[in-house]
């Protein structure tokens, strides 16, 4: 049987913990000076195309079908080192592992990330994030979809997800109403784009950056209610 925890803290990973918007755009040069401009498009074409018919970004995916594509160039076979080797340390946005160890003296910090089963996780342990979280980590295609399978893996009595994306946020609040807090770093391009963000219910903590947090008075869960970080600290 497993552990019932007072309090999880679900953490998303891109544009929430690092920047994956500028990893985008060092693959974008990486591709263009390889490969040529008209070449880097359509590989950038083919993930686009694959994200909207999988729901999630799938670099090594649109690898393969780039490689279809009658591309004989061996440099070609380097581009899936440079994805697995990348240095995924060096974006972690300031304060990201701080914040972790800050929410580990207070709950459970749990990775929860969309994306695909070689790639995600190996951002997340290159990134160190996995040690930060001790190993916690889980990787779906659709986390919205999940929240049985993360209720299962992590019961609480309480929980908070940090995400840069509002609509997930406002999916598992409709789903688990008061158990849940919200935060909504707004960082990145989905939490940047107003129009995206306005058509859907307001958090309950917004942050200009995932270091604040550390800057937030934290009230504990009761019977009652979910945890709030109610205001900066002096």
């Amino acid at each position: 049987m497993k552990v019932q925890h007072n309090i999880v803290f679900m953490l998303d990973v891109d544009n929430t913990l690092l920047d994956n918007d500028h990893f985008l755009l060092a693959l974008k040069q990486h591709m263009a000076e390889q490969f040529g401009d008209t070449l880097r498009d359509h590989f950038f074409s083919i993930l686009e195309s694959l994200r909207v018919q999988l729901g999630y970004v799938d670099y090594l995916s649109a690898l393969q079908c780039f490689r279809f594509a009658d591309i004989h160039d061996p440099r070609m076979l380097f581009v899936s080192a440079y994805l697995l080797d990348y240095p995924f340390a060096t974006l972690l946005y300031p304060d990201a592992l701080a914040v972790i160890a800050h929410l580990n003296r207070r709950g459970t910090t749990v990775i929860v990330s969309d994306g695909d089963a070689v790639f995600q996780p190996r951002k997340i342990q290159r990134s160190g994030l996995w040690d930060a979280v001790e190993g916690r980590v889980l990787v779906y295609v659709h986390k919205e979809r999940m929240i049985d399978a993360i209720e299962a893996d992590f019961p609480a009595r309480r929980y908070v997800m940090v995400d840069d994306k509002l609509r997930l946020l406002s999916i598992m609040k409709e789903a688990w109403g008061e158990r849940l807090t919200t935060v909504f770093p707004r960082q990145g391009h989905y939490a940047l784009d107003d129009a995206g963000v306005h058509q859907y219910r307001s958090p309950d903590i917004t942050l200009e950056r995932i270091g604040d947090l550390l800057n937030q008075t934290f009230t504990p869960p009761d019977a009652q209610s979910a945890p709030l970080f109610v205001g900066q600290r002096a």
